[in-house]
């Protein structure tokens, strides 16, 4: 990138990354701000729908690039009840060290400035103001900070969750055959008391199991909670054995699932999780990403930083279904007689499970 910039983007992961693709093939001169140094493996985020797949693919990313793994089913467990249902269309697992890098790759080559190790720590006065003192300006600024607060953007979770809040957590399971020939080529959803846990194996034959816990769940430890979830929940207990207890289970407090907001000031543009955070096991989590970068660089396009708020209304108000469904789900699948219910329910009418995983997509726009 030469010149000063059109549009400062903060946070390259996938909402970023990809608005900074869009960008700059679009001819704008593109600043793209990373607060790590190096391409990490971020806590969530291991599934690619068949409509992320898509959208990775119009990026000019394809399914052979990333090497994933190809899921084909989902399951979910409550208990000792279980359910399996095809889903609609090929998806896959891949690690966001995998998924990132190559969408970074691609924002360098279409001309993006990539800057590590710069923190942002504000959005004020129309300038981005960094951890070692400087401003930055630009006209627009396309804010994807991912499930990170982010100062002046308060992302407040419903009302019921604030008593008990909700924690993400995340376990790497190495590879295994045991594990490969348990979970196959599924994603799965372990439903419990107050929570629910995610796996889905990975292009390395490791499997990523995420979790979001209310925090009265979580107990001494988080590595005590997953071994009494084991004990538990033996399905989950059969995934759990081949645990390496001495890899670090990484935690994040408080995230808001199920918030969205339509609500921006001209020359911002809020992507994924700074526009809406839908809950974890839709399995929508990137694709909420790539899409709302699209329709960013859409608006942008059309009408540069004074398109923001009509861009961000639009986003709100393509979240209110899959979000509504997504929530029902989640309320139901964490309780304790619920979850149960739900899971032989899915097992007597797999057609609900698979129009369920349709409408939790964000729809076109």
């Amino acid at each position: 990138m030469t010149g000063a910039p059109d549009a400062i983007v903060v946070g390259a992961g996938p909402a970023g990354a990809a608005a900074a693709i869009g960008l700059a093939r679009g001819g704008a001169r593109v600043l793209l701000l990373e607060r790590s140094r190096d391409t990490g493996d971020a806590l969530c985020g291991g599934f690619l729908s068949w409509p992320t797949l898509a959208r990775l693919a119009a990026l000019g990313i394809g399914a052979d690039m990333l090497g994933g793994q190809v899921v084909r089913r989902v399951r979910l467990f409550a208990g000792e009840a279980q359910s399996e249902t095809p889903l609609p269309a090929a998806a896959m697992g891949v690690s966001r060290r995998r998924l990132d890098s190559a969408l970074q790759a691609a924002a360098v080559a279409a001309g993006a400035g990539l800057e590590r190790g710069i923190v942002a720590t504000a959005i004020e006065d129309g300038a981005v103001r960094t951890r070692d003192g400087a401003a930055l300006r630009a006209p627009s600024t396309f804010l994807a900070a991912g499930k990170h607060g982010f100062r002046g953007f308060a992302r407040e979770p419903a009302t019921w969750q604030r008593a008990d809040p909700v924690m993400g957590l995340r376990l790497r399971l190495p590879p295994h055959p045991a594990l490969d020939r348990l979970v196959e080529d599924a994603v799965e959803l372990h439903l419990f008391d107050r929570g629910y846990a995610g796996l889905v194996r990975q292009e390395d034959g490791s499997a990523n199991l995420c979790l979001a816990v209310h925090k009265s769940q979580l107990g001494a430890s988080p590595e005590a909670l997953l071994r009494r979830l084991g004990d538990t929940n033996p399905h989950l207990g059969e995934r759990l054995a081949r645990a390496d207890w001495t890899v670090a289970i990484d935690a994040i407090g408080h995230v808001p699932y199920g918030w969205r907001s339509g609500i921006t000031t001209p020359g911002l543009f809020r992507l994924g999780d700074q526009a809406g955070v839908i809950p974890s096991l839709a399995g929508e989590g990137m694709g909420i990403a790539l899409a709302s970068a699209e329709a960013a660089v859409a608006a942008w396009r059309r009408g540069a930083a004074d398109a923001a708020p009509a861009f961000q209304r639009a986003l709100a108000a393509r979240m209110v279904r899959p979000f509504a469904l997504a929530n029902i789900v989640w309320r139901v699948g964490e309780s304790r007689r619920g979850g149960p219910l739900m899971v032989r329910a899915a097992a007597l009418a797999p057609p609900l499970v698979r129009g369920m995983t349709r409408a939790t997509r964000l729809p076109g726009g």
